[in-house]
């Protein structure tokens, strides 16, 4: 009884790390370095986060992918965009929604042809953004398959399990892992 409840403590402080650890994560805009010079993610940035990204990173392009109705998120992020003379390319994506083969290929194919480097976001940095820089870290940058899967994880705050989180998101990336040949 004793090595059960143990070992249950030791899962439950796991699991409330992780927890800890994701909300930390959300609450700070959820910003990583996918690929330096090349990719980065994160949520919705704010005007003086782009500042400071173009400041720190060079970012050329920023890709946003958030389907939601456009509010005063989105012209603070036009506006911080064209003062810093970075392109602004907008590909919503629902959550909650597979996203079709063809139009991973396509996001790839804007990604492939943008100015680098590139930010990535949605509205928290973890699903749509995730499933975008596995698509690139697999069918731009041609990296490893496990590269790939590590960008729609828990570290970034996605939990690809059915029925808990955007599991569709996992789904997409699934289907297009196929076609890119891993």
């Amino acid at each position: 009884m004793r090595i059960f409840r143990s070992i249950s403590l030791g899962l439950l402080a796991a699991v409330a790390a992780l927890g800890i650890f994701m909300g930390v994560n959300q609450l700070t805009g959820n910003e990583h370095e996918v690929i330096a010079g090349e990719l980065y993610r994160s949520g919705q940035p704010g005007a003086e986060e782009i500042d400071s990204l173009v400041r720190r990173h060079g970012i050329k392009t920023i890709i946003n992918l958030r389907n939601e109705k456009r509010g005063a998120w989105y012209w603070e992020e036009k506006s911080a965009a064209e003062r810093n003379g970075v392109t602004l390319v907008d590909y919503p994506i629902s959550s909650g929604e597979i996203l079709p083969v063809a139009g991973s290929e396509e996001l790839a194919e804007i990604m492939r042809n943008a100015e680098k480097p590139i930010l990535i976001h949605c509205e928290h940095g973890a699903n749509r953004t995730g499933l975008a820089s596995a698509i690139y870290v697999g069918a731009v940058a041609k990296r490893s398959e496990m590269f790939s899967q590590l960008q729609l994880s828990p570290y970034y705050g996605h939990v690809p399990i059915p029925g808990i989180g955007r599991y569709a998101m996992w789904q997409s990336w699934d289907k297009f892992e196929e076609t890119i040949g891993f």
